[in-house]
């Protein structure tokens, strides 16, 4: 699922005003999991301005701008894949403005002098350095599908044999190889149990990102499931890699791809889901929406009312095929059900135009009709190959008993007997120990990967491959 605060493509509102904004802004929001950087790159064109934007501090660099409006010293921007807007004034040769995610407000103010990293870098004693006890080599791969190289890594335990192999699948938004987030790189923590444990792995930047080619905007789940057959069968073309024992970790979006390839292809050896969406779309967001707004203190009546309204959202999304109607009736659940639920918030009304624009955008997008209207369920039952589906017990993205009792329905319908499910005590979304499993934490935990979610993965692959 969305990963919070993870930087997507910015929708923008064209405009112009006479404070000519072209060249480099710095900024930096700080919430409770701890502060990001963002650079924000604009360009003078002759119908306005176009721009690009850095997140240095998850090492991700040049994600497009769509479009971007500064009109009457004011600058608004929206982020559609993570539900957030942006609104600043220009004054005193900077912006001072408000970052708005899931109805919180984080200040953010851009300014021309760049932002160093803090001195003290966190603490992230699982990471591993260089040199590694084990075989490293930056590779690439072609996905012939889409017309598209893709970037990544390859650890082995040597450079020569003849290894067992996964391919680790990230979760949704784009991620580089090392499914990096909050100063986190989860994939290389994982990448480096594995390869410690005689496993060969390939994990590689998402379409569009890092060094992989390709746009990651306007692409589906099933678009990023033929990115994972390409490197299934760059695996498979390898004399170093057993072509028989190659399997997929897929976390989150990655644990709803990890099925798709596996069920049209009966060379994948097994497949692991880590937090992995196994209900509906639509089902998995009114139940995360929920258990997010709960944890965030919101009452039960305003968690009622906007389940309600977010159904409708939905039911319209499953519903309606045309596009341009879609997003009428969109426009008509918001105008009519949520503006009068944040004006009775307090929100004025004038900031809502460019949150219901923001909104009407994203979820009429290509990845979020198709997100809703997935089942997982099928792919499932068509998955004949060993299955390991770990979930934490404190995860608010993707819960765990709903989801790991569908795929025990799944296996039981389609009579795979090669299933285990594991509920995992204490631990959130991201597999780190945790007390509550509010996202805003994930920053603050200095673990990335439990090791028992490590040994779990581990020790059910070595069985598998024996």
């Amino acid at each position: 699922m969305k990963k919070i605060i993870m930087l997507l493509t910015l929708l923008i509102t064209t405009g112009l005003f006479a404070q000519d904004i072209a060249g480099s802004w710095y900024g930096q929001i700080v919430f409770p999991g701890g502060k990001l950087r963002i650079g924000l790159n604009i360009k003078k064109v002759e119908q306005g301005y176009t721009a690009t934007m850095d997140s240095p501090d998850q090492g991700v660099k040049d994600i497009p701008v769509d479009k971007i409006s500064y009109e009457n010293k004011v600058l608004t921007f929206n982020i559609s894949a993570i539900s957030a807007n942006y609104k600043g004034e220009y004054k005193d040769n900077g912006f001072t403005g408000t970052l708005t995610q899931n109805n919180m407000d984080i200040a953010l103010n851009l300014g021309r002098t760049p932002i160093k990293a803090d001195d003290k870098a966190k603490e992230r004693p699982q990471e591993p350095k260089k040199p590694y006890p084990y075989y490293s080599e930056d590779v690439t791969f072609k996905n012939e599908k889409a017309g598209i190289t893709l970037a990544g890594t390859l650890t082995m335990p040597e450079k020569e044999g003849n290894f067992p192999a996964v391919i680790l699948v990230s979760g949704s938004g784009p991620q580089n190889r090392d499914e990096e987030i909050l100063d986190h790189k989860p994939f290389l923590v994982l990448a480096d149990h594995l390869t410690k444990k005689g496993i060969a792995v390939l994990r590689y930047d998402d379409r569009g990102v890092g060094k992989s080619g390709g746009t990651f905007s306007g692409a589906t789940t099933n678009d990023f499931a033929t990115d994972v057959e390409a490197a299934f069968a760059y695996l498979q073309s390898l004399p170093s890699i057993n072509k028989k024992k190659i399997g997929i970790i897929g976390h989150s979006e990655g644990g709803t791809i990890a099925p798709i390839v596996a069920s049209k292809n009966e060379d994948v050896a097994f497949i692991v889901l880590m937090a992995g969406t196994a209900i509906p779309g639509d089902e998995l967001m009114m139940l995360q929406n929920y258990l997010l707004g709960k944890t965030n203190g919101m009452p039960e009546e305003e968690l009622t009312k906007l389940g309600v309204i977010n159904r409708k959202i939905y039911d319209v999304i499953k519903e309606e095929e045309d596009q341009e109607a879609l997003q009428e009736k969109l426009y008509t659940v918001f105008n009519t059900d949520m503006k009068p639920l944040f004006i009775a918030n307090g929100v004025p009304e004038a900031q809502l135009i460019p949150y219901i624009n923001m909104q009407l955008k994203e979820l009429s997008s290509a990845w979020y009709v198709n997100f809703i209207r997935y089942d997982p369920t099928k792919a499932l039952e068509n998955t004949e190959c060993p299955i390991l589906a770990i979930n934490g017990d404190k995860d608010l993205q993707v819960a765990a008993i709903p989801n790991l009792e569908a795929i025990k329905r799944a296996a039981a319908k389609s009579g795979n007997k090669k299933v285990t499910t594991k509920k995992l005590e204490g631990l959130n979304h991201l597999f780190q120990e945790t007390t509550s499993g509010a996202p805003a934490e994930y920053g603050t935990i200095t673990q990335t990967i439990s090791p028992v979610a490590l040994n779990e993965i581990s020790s059910w692959i070595i069985k598998q491959v024996k």
